[in-house]
């Protein structure tokens, strides 16, 4: 399980350390894919087989599903930690996410969100203003 954020610097050849306690759970290798609200997912293998199963899945007939599995699928990458501790971030991806030098590793449970620093702060800071609309709507969804 991924929990906590941790601040982390990217590199000019996009290497970024992963947080010490993450390694183990990707050390037989992870995938990188285009995330929402601008952000880097970052999957073990396990969930991203289980991820990409439901993706390849959905009705292809249909547009948005069809955007959504491109969104998620054509954009991902195979990435290993090296002895360091760091995965390489493939540029489009660092693109993607307008990662610069600082950047948040955020764990969400079952994957870990990769953030520009200054966006992850307004991102974070905005939820934060509207955490009790938020908690209501999700209530309604038995949280």
């Amino acid at each position: 399980m991924f929990i906590g954020e941790y601040s982390h610097n990217l590199d000019e050849k996009g290497r970024l350390a992963v947080p010490k306690k993450f390694r183990t759970a990707l050390s037989k290798g992870a995938v990188v894919t285009r995330g929402l609200d601008n952000c880097l997912f970052l999957y073990t293998k396990d969930e991203w087989k289980k991820l990409a199963d439901k993706l390849a899945n959905l009705p292809f007939s249909q547009a948005n599903a069809r955007a959504f599995a491109r969104l998620m699928l054509a954009g991902a990458m195979d990435v290993s930690v090296d002895k360091q501790g760091r995965i390489i971030l493939p540029e489009y991806l660092r693109t993607y996410a307008s990662l610069s030098k600082e950047t948040v590793v955020a764990g969400l449970y079952n994957r870990l969100e990769l953030w520009d620093k200054t966006a992850w702060e307004t991102y974070t800071q905005q939820s934060e203003k509207e955490s009790n609309k938020i908690a209501e709507q999700m209530s309604e969804l038995g949280v």
